[in-house]
């Protein structure tokens, strides 16, 4: 870690990331596939509608695993590995304790919050199906996650990449036979996510075979230990709890302007745009455990080549996305199986519009990332903030208020574009005061 070229290791660990990020939107992307081709539009919209749960799920196993990833490579950096470890039980433990009561609450509330995302009476069914399941298992996802956040920080990206491989495979295969086969429906895409999971924990698990800086420790929960990873992990939380907020907001302001023909839009172009989250996460998630490690070390003129790495990585992948959706949005659209030629053409121009946010994400997501990594946990929250809630959520309703129908994809770009305009200010004004 102090001796390789900055490069080396940054692509090290970025390609590992990548592959794995990717494969992990793909459980989520052959979901919509699957359920589209097998079951039809209105189920297609219907997974969507549920999808944010699996955001809020996802998005504490990321707070717990980011924060206590990030605290356990600080403390690996300084040379503490007993206290390192002490961190992870308790992430474990408390993850465990936090998910399983938001998931019982969950459940008693399931369909007032099913109608609450967004679903009318046509789609609830196809909801209820795939939520249901989703809520039953979701300690599973957890679980699969924070422990592939923790061997990477281990120095093991390779295999958090192949658990991440498994699924992937093993959740296309299961589609196909659940849906297409069994015809179980919507259930069937639940069943297969469900169990593609549990097979990635058990490939994780082989990390522990060997000897390894990782494992657990007989320890208590330690409300300030505690804290400080819920600290340092919000941004995290907030990256993908906030994604599930602009998936309810988007939904619930296609139903009132334009109705069903811009829910099941929004559903596919939501689908290509999980996979772009994942990819800029990815990017991220490689430079966490490096500048986390350097930050402890106190190297900071290395730190500093491999954020600059990150930021033109990240801005490359975003413009290569908007460039694939000005060329390939009709592949795109024909890849769901959309036939309605009215859903064709509003998804055909939001496409266009809404990847132009692609141009700002990847630098946003990437500079978010560094600073949650060093513990400079209040600049990470306010970039996430600002390009998720403080500016999307009033343009949102703004823009197709005074401009019409078509306006509300340019909700995501705007956001992004005035959040990257506010961090290069910010960058420049300290560098002017030599801070």
């Amino acid at each position: 870690m102090e001796t390789k070229s900055p490069r080396v290791i940054f692509f090290s660990y970025l390609i590992p990331s990548l592959i794995g990020m990717i494969l992990m939107a793909i459980n989520i992307l052959v979901d919509g596939l699957f359920v589209s081709h097998g079951v039809g539009d209105r189920a297609l919209a219907g997974v969507n509608i549920a999808v944010p749960i699996y955001s809020i799920l996802l998005s504490i196993s990321l707070w717990i695993g980011m924060g206590g990833a990030t605290l356990y490579s600080i403390k690996m950096g300084e040379g503490e590995p007993h206290k390192a470890n002490a961190i992870f039980t308790q992430a474990i433990i408390a993850a465990i304790g936090i998910v399983a009561s938001i998931i019982a609450l969950s459940l008693a509330f399931e369909k007032e919050m099913a109608y609450f995302f967004g679903a009318s009476d046509a789609i609830y069914p196809y909801v209820h199906d795939y939520l249901h399941y989703i809520l039953l298992f979701g300690l599973v996802f957890i679980i699969e996650n924070i422990l592939s956040i923790f061997v990477r920080n281990d120095g093991n990206p390779v295999l958090a990449t192949i658990s991440l491989v498994v699924a992937a495979l093993l959740n296309i295969v299961l589609n196909y036979i659940f849906i297409f086969h069994l015809h179980l429906g919507v259930k069937g895409a639940a069943f297969a996510t469900i169990i593609a999971t549990f097979i990635g924990i058990v490939v994780l698990l082989t990390h522990f075979l060997k000897p390894t800086n990782l494992r657990l420790v007989k320890t208590r929960l330690e409300p300030k230990v505690v804290m400080q990873v819920l600290t340092i992990g919000l941004p995290s939380f907030i990256v993908e709890a906030s994604a599930a907020v602009i998936v309810i907001a988007y939904n619930m302001t296609f139903s009132h302007f334009v109705g069903e023909v811009g829910i099941t839009s929004f559903a596919v172009i939501n689908y290509v745009h999980v996979v772009f989250i994942m990819i800029f996460i990815g990017v991220g998630a490689a430079l966490q455990p490096i500048t986390s490690y350097h930050y402890g070390a106190r190297l900071f003129e290395r730190l500093n080549v491999f954020v600059r790495i990150a930021v033109i990585t990240g801005f490359v992948i975003g413009a290569s996305a908007f460039i694939l959706g000005l060329v390939a949005n009709d592949w795109i659209i024909a890849l769901f199986g959309i036939d309605n030629p009215k859903v064709a053409a509003y998804t055909r121009s939001g496409i266009v519009l809404f990847f132009s946010g692609y141009l700002f994400l990847g630098v946003n997501m990437v500079i978010a990332e560094f600073y949650q990594s060093i513990e400079k946990i209040r600049l990470a929250t306010i970039i996430i903030m600002m390009r998720s809630l403080i500016l999307f959520l009033p343009l949102l309703w703004l823009l197709p208020t005074y401009f019409g129908a078509r306006s509300i994809w340019l909700a995501f770009p705007i956001a992004e574009g005035l959040t990257m305009l506010g961090i290069f200010g910010y960058v420049t004004m300290k560098k002017r005061s030599g801070k």
